[in-house]
């Protein structure tokens, strides 16, 4: 387990992504989460409590260190974990590739979903790591129920296959990643992708998807040099504005 400073650092991280996805939309008022594996069968967990102020104003007070089936690993202070903790807990658990997880209520995410819109590779350089998710494809768990319970969880998870999101249908979405940076940085162009899907079908079209061809000219972006620059903007755009 690691040294107490260790945990120190990642719950200010923890708090720190709960703040920019706020900052950016992608969650509102008291609702989401953030995770943090520690360990084989731990996690910090931004969860609820007396003293918290919803996403956007997030402390490390606020993210506490839980076993992955949801109960304390430390005094609670009075926090509780949110209901949907099973969305960290089993998957982290079933997919030891991940770090960090993400779940999240971007609008335009939940929008496309309720339309049937599908997240297809509609751009190019616009936005290139949003736009190699789409060609990755974007799966989507169809019910819409809060996710509250490991069985439910184990559902998403199989929706979500061997990918590192999913949308939830009328509900938010999930998404895993190495890092805590990652996962916050693909769920910010997941957001992108269903924004930009969204103001086009907005206008009564129907885009093509972009030609294979065109796709091959595109550099990789998704080196961990470009997630970290976009990080550091995120989080100063967010300090900022506090």
């Amino acid at each position: 387990m690691p040294v107490e400073e260790d945990l120190d650092q990642l719950r200010s991280l923890v708090a720190e992504a709960c703040r920019v996805l706020a900052h950016r939309g992608a969650v509102d008022t008291v609702l989401g989460h953030v995770s943090c594996r520690v360990g084989e069968d731990r996690m910090l967990l931004r969860c609820r409590g007396p003293h918290e102020r919803g996403l956007r104003f997030s402390t490390a007070t606020d993210v506490r260190l839980l076993h992955l089936d949801g109960t304390p690993a430390e005094e609670d202070d009075g926090y509780r974990p949110p209901n949907e903790h099973p969305i960290h807990g089993e998957t982290l658990r079933r997919r030891p590739e991940f770090g960090a997880v993400v779940h999240a209520h971007p609008p335009a995410v939940v929008a496309c979903s309720i339309a049937g819109l599908e997240l297809r590779p509609i751009f190019g350089s616009w936005n290139i790591p949003a736009m190699r998710m789409a060609e990755r494809g974007v799966p989507v768990y169809q019910r819409s129920v809060l996710i509250r319970r490991p069985d439910l969880a184990a559902e998403m998870l199989a929706a979500m296959g061997s990918s590192r999101c999913c949308v939830l249908a009328g509900h938010g979405v999930t998404v895993g990643a190495a890092s805590v940076e990652e996962a916050v940085v693909a769920t910010l162009d997941l957001q992108a992708l269903a924004s930009m899907t969204l103001a086009v079908a907005s206008t009564g079209r129907h885009p093509e998807v972009v030609p294979e061809r065109d796709l091959a000219e595109l550099p990789d972006l998704g080196s961990e040099l470009n997630m970290a620059a976009v990080w550091r903007y995120y989080t100063a755009a967010a300090a900022a504005d506090s």
